[in-house]
């Protein structure tokens, strides 16, 4: 997929954002953008990425990327026969995904997923992870995962991947 035409431009959350004004509709992932995203990434556990329209530094949406493992228990049987039988696999946790409330509707939250996605692949490369995985936090976040082709693991549907192998087609590489 090919990102839109856009003068906005996604880049690592560094001091001089504006994080200040920016406002999703969702307390917990304002306050976490607030408050708490700068100290996750100086502790190196989330990688912050920003959604900017340059040269203003105003935050317009953001997401997180981490590393992570998830249970080989917790997959459909029809993965787990083609991976290794290791008791937890890599993945890529896609933390949080937030657009501001004044750039809904414009396909910004699609923007900030393919770029999620993206970076992801890239990072698989060096460190493995087999898939991408998201905690929806409500029905509506599940449902645009899965308009993604995102699918649910066993024991908890909210918890959702998608495969490295099915990203990598992708985006055609």
């Amino acid at each position: 997929m090919s990102a839109p035409a856009t003068p906005h431009r996604i880049e690592p959350l560094g001091k001089g954002h504006d994080r200040d004004s920016f406002s999703c509709g969702s307390a917990p992932l304002d306050r976490y953008l607030r408050q708490q995203a700068r100290q996750d990434a100086d502790k190196r556990v989330a990688a912050p990425f920003v959604l900017i329209e340059p040269p203003a530094a105003q935050v317009l949406g953001y997401y997180t990327l981490s590393a992570s493992t998830v249970d080989a228990s917790e997959l459909p049987d029809a993965l787990t026969k083609k991976l290794p039988r290791y008791p937890q696999l890599p993945v890529t946790l896609l933390g949080r995904l937030a657009v501001d409330q004044s750039m809904k509707g414009m396909g910004m939250g699609e923007f900030l997923l393919m770029d999620a996605l993206r970076r992801s692949v890239e990072a698989a490369a060096n460190i493995a992870a087999m898939a991408v995985l998201v905690d929806a936090k409500d029905e509506a976040a599940e449902a645009f995962y899965r308009h993604f082709s995102f699918l649910p693991l066993q024991q908890r549907p909210a918890r959702l991947y998608l495969s490295m192998k099915t990203i990598i087609a992708l985006f055609g590489d």
